[in-house]
C-alpha cells in the first residue's frame, strides 16, 4: 500500500513537472519582409538558434519572412501595438518612428565593406543605438543591429560617375536623407514600398533603383534592371526590434537571453552577410548581369561630404553621437 501510494505521488510528480514544462515553452512571432534567403535570414536563424540554447528549448521564434505580417512600416507598428513579437527594419524604415535613425543611412559614412563590418559588429555603437530609441520610441526597444551590406544602383543604364544619374529618377527610400542627397546628386527622388520597385523599374516608373546584392538577386530586380553598378553609397543596416508588450513580460532571465541572442547578431551577421553579398555578386555575373565595378565615386564623395555633419547635426544629438562613433572605427 504504502509502495503503490508513493509510485502514485512519483509518477504525479512527474505529470505537474512534464505539464508545466510544456506550458513554460513559448512561441514568439519574428517579422521582416524580404526573402529568408537574405541577411535578414541570417539574423532571424542566428536569433532564434542562440535564443533556443539559452533558454533551454522553452524560447522559441516562428519566422514571417517575404513580408508575410506586412511591410516595414506596417510591421513596426504591430510592434509598438504589441501584435509582433520582434522584427527586423531597415534604419531608413526605422527612421518613421525614430528620425534620428537616419543617421545609419548617410551617404558615405562607412568607408569600406570592412569598415561597415567592423562597425555594426561594434557593442558600443549598437550601445548609442539602443538609448536613442529608448529616448525617442515608445511601446518598442532595439536590442541589435545588422546590415545587408552596401547598397549599390541598378537599372537599364550603366552609371560610371555622378553625371550619368543626373536628372533620372531613382526610387529612394522614405527619409530626409535619400531626398537630400540624390537631387544634390542631380537626380529625382521617388517613393514607394519595395514590393512596387520590380513593377516600376520594368514600366519605366523609374529609371534605377538601389539596395544591396542579395536583394536585388533573391527579388530579381535583375530581370528588368540588368545593369548593377556598384556606386556603394550607403549602408543597407537595420535594427532588430522587440515590442515592449513582450519585453515587459519577461523575467529579468529571459531579458537576458534575448539580449544575448541579439549580441550574438550583431557579433556574426555582419560578416556573414558580407559573405552573402560577395556569392551573389558572382551568381548574378553567371547569368549575364552586367555588373559595373569601375565606378568612379569621387563625384559622389565630393557632393556628399559636407552632407555627413550637417545632416547628423539636424538629426539630433544621438544621431551625431553614433555618427562619430562609427566615423572613429578603423
Amino acid at each position: 500500500m504504502i509502495l503503490r501510494t508513493l509510485t502514485a505521488v512519483v509518477l504525479g510528480a512527474v505529470l505537474v513537472a512534464t505539464v508545466a514544462s510544456a506550458q513554460e515553452v513559448k512561441r514568439y512571432r519574428f517579422a521582416y519582409d524580404q526573402p529568408r534567403t537574405t541577411g535578414y535570414g541570417v539574423v532571424g536563424d542566428v536569433f532564434s538558434d542562440k535564443l533556443k540554447e539559452l533558454s533551454k528549448g522553452t524560447m522559441l521564434i516562428d519566422q514571417y519572412p517575404g513580408a508575410q505580417l506586412g511591410q516595414e512600416p506596417q510591421v513596426l507598428q504591430m510592434i509598438k501595438s504589441g501584435d509582433v513579437d520582434f522584427c527586423i527594419s531597415a534604419s531608413a524604415n526605422a527612421a518613421t518612428v525614430s528620425p534620428q535613425a537616419g543617421v545609419m543611412s548617410l551617404h558615405f559614412l562607412f568607408r569600406s565593406e570592412d569598415h561597415l563590418r567592423k562597425a555594426i559588429a561594434d557593442p558600443n555603437v549598437a550601445k548609442a543605438v539602443r538609448e536613442m530609441i529608448e529616448e525617442t520610441v515608445q511601446g518598442a526597444h532595439v536590442i541589435g543591429l545588422a546590415t545587408l551590406g552596401l547598397r549599390s544602383m541598378y537599372g537599364r543604364a550603366e552609371v560610371h560617375k555622378i553625371d550619368d544619374i543626373k536628372g533620372k529618377k531613382v526610387r529612394v527610400q522614405a527619409t530626409a536623407t535619400e531626398d537630400t542627397m540624390f537631387p544634390a546628386y542631380g537626380a529625382q527622388t521617388v517613393h514607394m514600398p519595395f514590393g512596387s520597385v520590380y513593377t516600376s523599374l520594368q514600366t519605366g516608373v523609374v529609371d534605377f533603383g538601389e539596395n544591396g546584392i542579395n536583394v536585388y538577386l533573391v527579388n530579381k530586380h535583375y530581370e528588368v534592371a540588368p545593369v548593377l553598378s556598384i556606386t556603394e553609397h550607403e549602408a543597407n543596416n537595420s535594427l532588430v526590434w522587440i515590442s515592449d508588450k513582450l519585453w515587459s513580460s519577461l523575467t529579468p532571465e529571459q531579458k537576458q537571453w534575448v539580449q544575448a541572442a541579439a549580441d550574438e547578431v550583431n557579433r556574426v551577421q555582419p560578416a556573414k552577410a558580407l559573405d552573402l553579398e560577395h556569392q551573389s555578386e558572382t551568381k548574378l555575373k553567371s547569368i549575364g548581369v552586367k555588373v559595373v565595378r569601375d565606378v568612379d565615386k569621387s563625384g559622389f564623395v565630393k557632393v556628399a561630404a559636407p552632407y555627413l555633419d550637417k545632416l547628423a547635426n539636424d538629426l539630433g544629438p544621438h544621431a551625431v553621437k553614433i555618427q562619430k562613433l562609427i566615423g572613429a572605427i578603423q
